[in-house]
């Protein structure tokens, strides 16, 4: 694909599933790419499969809810390559169950990843693409950010559809200076499926995933696509689902 080699790139959630699947597409792009997730030996081992396979990969063991992490690692991507091209914002956490379970823990770990984390990102790469005056915020939202995944993931959604709302506005705001991307998957490979506590609404995922799910690979072709447009065309949102899937 045009306009990916070597850009540099940020991918959080990097260890499994679709940031896995987007740092190996992109870095087999000819892409820079810098892994990050909290599971090192997992990132150390794609880092190690990718660079085998010739190409350019490092990774940061980041909690994307700690501010000053997200700060230091963007930082030293920066001083390691000189700029900062794309920043996707994957890291996520799907813990569903009834709003009458008041899983108030839950919450706050989903509002934590799922909107702080892509803050953070945002507070920390935003200079850096002033500073360029270009840059790429490509973030993670799902279809339970278009439709309420009552009634079992009500706290999910909601922090879904922020992670849109965010999105939006980044775009507003930063007209002219940067592009944005949203990417909506359906049911799509990857370990979300197995964070659920509730025994019921897990079982229920679950077995809705393995029916419908297609792999992570595909999320992975519609980032390098919004990459690789021409730098005057944003490719603004992206809804990926099974074909079969109705929700």
């Amino acid at each position: 694909m045009k306009n990916i080699q070597d850009k540099v790139v940020i991918v959080t959630g990097a260890s499994s599933g679709i940031g896995e699947a987007i740092a190996r597409k992109l870095a087999a792009e000819g892409a820079i790419v810098a892994l990050v997730a909290r599971r090192k030996d997992r990132l150390a081992k794609i880092v190690g499969e990718i660079e085998a396979a010739g190409k350019r990969a490092s990774y940061y063991e980041v909690d994307v809810t700690v501010e000053s992490q997200v700060r230091n690692m963007v930082e030293d991507v920066v001083k390691k390559n000189g700029r900062l091209d794309v920043l996707v914002g994957n890291a996520g956490v799907m813990l569903m169950a009834p709003l009458r379970e008041a899983n108030v823990d839950e919450w706050d770990d989903m509002i934590d990843v799922n909107i702080k984390g892509i803050l953070y990102g945002v507070a920390a790469a935003w200079p850096v693409f002033e500073r360029q005056g270009s840059g790429h915020f490509i973030n993670l939202s799902s279809v339970a950010g278009l439709k309420v995944a009552a009634p079992n993931g009500v706290v999910y959604s909601a922090t879904k559809y922020a992670v849109r709302a965010l999105s939006e506005g980044i775009r507003v705001e930063s007209a002219g200076k940067f592009r944005v991307t949203t990417i909506s998957p359906g049911y799509v490979e990857s370990e979300l499926m197995y964070g659920s506590t509730h025994e019921a609404t897990r079982e229920a995922i679950i077995s809705a995933y393995r029916k419908y799910e297609i792999p992570a690979d595909t999320i992975a072709e519609a980032v390098a696509y919004a990459i690789s447009q021409p730098e005057n065309t944003a490719i603004n949102e992206i809804v990926v689902r099974p074909t079969a899937q109705e929700f």
